[in-house]
């Protein structure tokens, strides 16, 4: 299991659009990947499950991803997540 820490770096945090686009990239991959924020984990290929952290700035996450493609997933995910979803 691959773990990494992340930060929301965008304005409005975790909203419908950045969570779309966290699902459409995790869905790419084979391996199963799950956010975990402050003791509640989801299921980050789950729109509904994204959606529902309603994560702000600056709100730490854990990245939680396991399988035969897990780390080129954490690579492209954490760059995503670095990048501020595409807002900053």
């Amino acid at each position: 299991m691959i773990v990494k820490d992340v930060v929301v770096k965008n304005r409005a945090g975790l909203h419908t659009r950045p969570a779309a686009a966290v699902v459409k990239l995790a869905s790419r991959f084979k391996s199963d990947f799950f956010i975990e924020m402050q003791g509640t984990q989801i299921n980050a290929k789950s729109i509904i499950g994204v959606m529902s952290l309603a994560a702000p700035k600056g709100t730490k996450l854990r990245l939680k991803l396991e399988g035969e493609d897990a780390e080129e997933a954490a690579r492209q995910l954490v760059a995503f997540f670095d990048q501020g979803f595409g807002e900053v």
